[in-house]
């Protein structure tokens, strides 16, 4: 059975943070192959700063160039309405149940999982992977991860990786302000950004 990682996000933009989470999971649990799936109408993230879908899946696309395990999956995209991980999984597995299916998630989103819609069906179809970041951290995540082990009978793997401080709020804010993001982000995904005029960028 092939093992699939999802990497799942807004992507507003896509940043070395994503692509370092996603190729340290495939080394560690040794997956065959990550899927970028960029959300449509994440329920958590609503903001008027949002990009069009069509450049967020540009500027994936130029960021996964050349690596042959990585690929750009835009199922959320064609679905109407609000979008939920149980529902996006519930869908892959019908479609492909043949697939071990990993859901990779930054250490901060392994806090709130609980509170995201049908926990429980997330937990059912697919293991969740967890990075870590510093000694306090771990042992933050490993009682967490624990406790949705207990709770929700989950299969979660914990992987360790240094820590990476980029997001992509922290990379619009620098660019609105013209500061420099060499260094966050591909030069290739940077070079879309001001060749469209994107984040308010100065």
């Amino acid at each position: 059975m092939k093992k699939i990682g999802i990497m799942g996000g807004t992507f507003n933009p896509i940043h070395y943070g994503h692509l370092f989470l996603a190729e340290n999971a495939f080394e560690q649990i040794g997956l065959d192959q990550i899927l970028f799936m960029p959300s449509k109408n994440p329920p958590h993230k609503l903001k008027p700063d949002m990009v069009a879908d069509e450049q967020r899946v540009d500027m994936i696309r130029l960021a996964i160039a050349g690596n042959p395990h990585f690929e750009l999956s835009t199922l959320e995209l064609m679905r109407e309405g609000l979008t939920y991980t149980a529902d996006t999984l519930t869908i892959l597995t019908r479609e492909r149940p043949d697939l071990h299916y990993f859901f990779l998630v930054g250490a901060d989103s392994l806090f709130m999982m609980q509170d995201w819609y049908d926990p429980q069906t997330i937990f059912s179809l697919c293991t969740v992977v967890a990075a870590g970041r510093d000694n306090v951290e771990w042992e933050k995540l490993t009682r967490q991860a624990d406790y949705l082990k207990q709770q929700f009978q989950a299969d979660i793997r914990l992987i360790e990786m240094p820590t990476i401080q980029i997001s992509s709020a922290d990379i619009r804010s620098r660019l609105s302000e013209g500061k420099t993001v060499r260094y966050y982000l591909p030069d290739p995904v940077f070079a879309y950004i001001k060749e469209h005029g994107l984040y308010h960028i100065k």
